[in-house]
């Protein structure tokens, strides 16, 4: 006798707190129910992602996030101006600058570049925007938990539309807060569409105060038409205490270029997510991630680069993570080549530096190939800093916390460089020796 048993999952709270969320938001929430209704349908049947999902192996957030912290309501002017009064690292490296609290579009300063044009995505959702039918259309990131919650309770973040041929000089920039005296979540959409032959850089911050537990998850999705060039560049300032989620989609026409630069250095849980697809033939994308991590954090750097058209393209990754005390990295990366995609060139690289005998790192590359004629490879490494260099510094007169900063700013410094805005990236080598002063000051509070 066969017998069918109805299986009802057991819900973690968290999970049942955003199932009974979404009925009760949903109508204040601007813009395509049916979409959101889809996405929140996703989440259901998955519930939040855990160990046993492959792609979360390393990163489980059913047990991470034992909560989901209320949305965050709009702010009103005094919060927003408190919010906004701390200081920006990338401040005044846009030519224009929208700047967002608690996931709600407060301010707009500066002066929107010649070719670009610029629409809250709040006002765009209300108004039914033409280019919204792009929103969450690369299939590539369709199945992903962090992207179905954005879909189904984005609040506001912006529509980029640069004109083809335009040449922008100064980075269009994107500013997001996250403040308040009690935990919140929040849930930014961006989308960006470069037309033919257009060039661009685009630049965000993510900040948050204190050690509350903030919950944001940001999403950005990139379309790059024919022949266009996108330069990204994301930084990661979470409050100490954020479980933060981050989606990067990105499709390719051809003979595109897009470097994306991800810097994380707060949030007690990140996962960065980047999903890139080849649409095009001869395009090139260089994705790379600097991660510097202490305490007990955890930052998982997930990529998925699908070459898809022929000839495949140029596809480069390098991510260079820090690890100190108690702090995990991870690492997962998949190049996909299709079967058409012939004369793919693909090279991925994940290099971590262990600096404390308690930090941990997970690296999991892999190749899925299906064409033949493709040159594609990856590679891992992971171990403590050269004894040989740190010895030959030191015989220089060097200290060895100046030692050991150089060689962690050079390492990380590789993966930085790629970024063309020199003003920018001289802003992220900053932050990375404040990084290395505040640990070497914590080791010599330590030793006094």
């Amino acid at each position: 006798m066969v017998m069918n048993a109805k299986v009802t999952p057991i819900r973690s709270a968290a999970e049942t707190a955003l199932i009974e969320r979404f009925p009760v938001v949903k109508a204040s929430l601007p813009g395509l129910p049916l979409q959101r209704e889809m996405a929140f349908a996703r989440f259901v049947a998955t519930g939040l992602p855990h160990r046993r999902v492959e792609a979360w192996k390393y990163t489980d957030l059913r047990a991470l996030m034992r909560e989901a912290a209320p949305l965050a309501d709009r702010p009103n002017e005094a919060e927003a101006t408190a919010a906004l009064n701390g200081e920006s690292p990338l401040a005044g490296q846009g030519a224009v600058t929208l700047s967002f609290v608690n996931g709600h579009h407060v301010r707009t300063g500066g002066s929107v570049p010649a070719g670009v044009d610029i629409v809250t995505l709040a006002d765009a959702l209300t108004a039914g925007h033409p280019l919204l039918d792009k929103l969450g259309s690369l299939a590539l990131a369709q199945g992903d938990t962090a992207l179905a919650l954005n879909t189904a309770f984005m609040t506001d973040g912006a529509i980029i539309h640069v004109a083809a041929g335009a040449d922008v000089a100064e980075p269009v920039a994107l500013r997001f807060v996250t403040a308040g005296a009690s935990a919140v979540s929040t849930a930014a959409r961006v989308l960006l569409v470069v037309e033919a032959g257009a060039r661009v850089t685009l630049i965000e911050s993510h900040e948050g105060q204190g050690a509350l537990a903030h919950q944001p998850n940001t999403a950005l999705e990139i379309f790059a038409a024919d022949r266009s060039v996108v330069q990204h560049v994301r930084l990661g300032l979470n409050s100490e205490g954020a479980i933060a989620l981050s989606t990067l989609t990105a499709d390719l026409g051809e003979e595109t270029s897009l470097t994306s630069v991800n810097v994380a250095l707060r949030g007690a849980v990140v996962r960065h997510q980047a999903y890139a697809r080849f649409s095009g033939g001869d395009a090139r994308a260089q994705i790379n991630g600097a991660t510097l991590l202490r305490g007990r954090q955890h930052a998982d750097s997930t990529l998925v680069v699908e070459h898809a058209a022929e000839p495949g393209g140029e596809s480069r990754e390098l991510f260079r993570t820090i690890i100190d005390d108690e702090a995990s990295g991870v690492f997962q990366g998949k190049i996909i080549v299709q079967p058409h995609a012939q004369k793919t060139d693909g090279r991925m690289a994940s290099n971590a530096v262990l600096l404390s005998e308690d930090a941990a790192m997970y690296n999991k590359p892999e190749l899925e190939i299906f064409a033949d004629d493709v040159a594609c490879a990856h590679g891992a490494t992971c171990g403590a800093l050269d004894d040989d260099l740190l010895f030959y510094l030191m015989s220089r007169g060097i200290s060895k916390a100046d030692a050991e900063a150089l060689m962690v700013e050079s390492f990380v410094g590789e993966a930085i460089d790629f970024i063309g805005h020199e003003a920018v990236r001289e802003v992220l080598h900053r932050l990375v020796r404040d990084w290395l002063e505040a640990r070497a000051a914590r080791a010599q509070a330590r030793r006094s």
